[in-house]
């Protein structure tokens, strides 16, 4: 599989992410049961086995379990966690997080993104992260305080690497004036059922800062049970073939 840089980083990644969001059968952990743990475990090994380095993954999707059932393969296949490349994404809090009245929100203060990293180590079994992105934008984000939490997760060793996902080009510019880290990709939804990020300004902007596309959902949902997230270079984002889906 064609392997291509995430913006001027060192990191090198498969042209396909494997997106692990369906990973655990379901979005509720109440329905996941042995039989779609395993089938789950498969689907990663076999992404694997085809050559996918980067995992795309997200402490929202089953609420932990996918990082779990991914942090089990890891520590199952002996060598895959230092082939492999992980990314995960936090900023996105499930209603009942941290009290039972507390309702779903996006939550991009500093000390939430260092907590929700420590919490996605744990449940994936590593030290470090490859590649960590602010899930959805928090409208009340500060990215001064993004920026710090983001220097203090690099400089404790805990994340090599940062990007966001569905951000819209002037907060992606907003981040990056305020962080010294570079934003290595930009998540976004592109397919020809939803062209948005090919007319807004989204993917004229990775050309200009060197920020690498990832597609997710090209197929809008409609191929196949097991979807992949798709990087491109910069300069490749019009070759279709190199999309795959997350979530």
């Amino acid at each position: 599989m064609k392997i291509v840089p995430l913006g001027n980083s060192s990191l090198r990644s498969s042209c396909l992410a494997y997106g692990c969001w369906r990973v655990a059968g379901s979005w509720n952990p109440a329905e996941v049961t042995p039989a779609t743990e395993a089938a789950g475990r498969t689907a990663i090994l076999t992404a694997y086995e085809a050559g996918y380095t980067l995992f795309d993954n997200a402490d929202i999707y089953c609420r932990g379990r996918a990082e779990e059932i991914l942090g089990r393969v890891l520590r199952e296949v002996s060598g895959m966690r230092e082939r492999v490349l992980l990314a995960t994404k936090c900023g996105i809090r499930s209603a009942g997080d941290p009290h039972p009245q507390s309702p779903q929100r996006w939550d991009f203060s500093g000390d939430y993104i260092v907590s929700a990293c420590e919490a996605s180590l744990r449940r994936l079994g590593v030290e470090t992260i490859d590649l960590l992105m602010l899930h959805r934008p928090d409208y009340l984000a500060d990215p001064h305080e993004i920026a710090g939490a983001f220097v203090q997760l690099h400089d404790a060793g805990k994340v090599r690497a940062f990007g966001v996902s569905n951000f819209r080009p002037s907060l992606v510019r907003a981040l990056q004036a305020a962080c010294p880290l570079p934003l290595l990709v930009n998540q976004v939804e592109i397919s020809l059922a939803q062209r948005a990020a090919l007319e807004d300004g989204t993917l004229d902007q990775c050309l200009e800062l060197a920020i690498t596309p990832m597609a997710w959902s090209p197929l809008a949902g409609g191929v196949g049970r097991r979807r992949s997230a798709a990087v491109a270079q910069p300069a490749g984002v019009s070759d279709a073939s190199g999309f795959g889906s997350a979530g």
